[in-house]
């Protein structure tokens, strides 16, 4: 079994920084991605930046140059810095963890954005 928790949301005003983590542990062989994905209320699931296990990093177009994904692969730990936020950013993010077999979920963390 996998688990996966993230940490790190919270309420921050427009133009503030948070710093989201996600940490997988448990029987873990490798990980091949994980990636952060964002769901607001009476929306769909959506994609917000990945970074593979060799470092490539893909971005939705709405965070580009504002947020940006980073791994541990020691720790088995992804980061999002999360700079000039703003209000539409407000969500609940879910961190995935993909194995080459399996994907995971965490249980998501609120990130608010005050205007």
């Amino acid at each position: 079994q996998v688990q996966v928790v993230e940490s790190g949301g919270g309420l921050v005003q427009t133009g503030g920084s948070l710093r989201l983590s996600c940490t997988a542990s448990g029987s873990i062989f490798r990980i091949n991605y994980m990636g952060w994905y964002r769901q607001a209320p009476g929306k769909q699931r959506e994609l917000v930046a990945s970074i593979t296990s060799g470092g490539t990093t893909n971005y939705a177009d709405s965070v580009k140059g504002r947020f940006t994904i980073s791994r541990d692969n020691i720790k088995n730990t992804v980061y999002l810095q999360m700079n000039s936020l703003k209000p539409e950013d407000t969500s609940v993010y879910y961190c995935e963890v993909y194995t080459g077999y399996v994907h995971y979920w965490g249980q998501g963390t609120q990130v608010t954005v005050s205007s």
